[in-house]
């Protein structure tokens, strides 16, 4: 099984995204080229997977816990 596809990685200049190895950098194992895959968010921006059609479902909204409502 692939791993997942991160949508906002937090720091997508240190890996390859060219391949589901996700190798750092500085390590390519694959050789899917002699320089890494940026990720899309590097290219088009953070909102890359509302354009076009990725096939990823957006990750869900973060919540936190003092936003919930008091049992008391």
């Amino acid at each position: 099984m692939a791993k997942p596809f991160p949508l906002h990685p937090k720091h997508p200049e240190r890996i390859c995204w060219g391949c589901d190895r996700y190798c750092a950098a500085t390590d390519l194992a694959c050789g899917n080229g002699a320089d890494r895959t940026m990720h899309p968010a590097e290219m088009i921006g953070d909102d890359w997977y509302e354009h076009g059609d990725w096939g990823l479902a957006p990750e869900p909204a973060a919540t936190d816990a003092t936003d919930e409502p008091s049992t008391a």
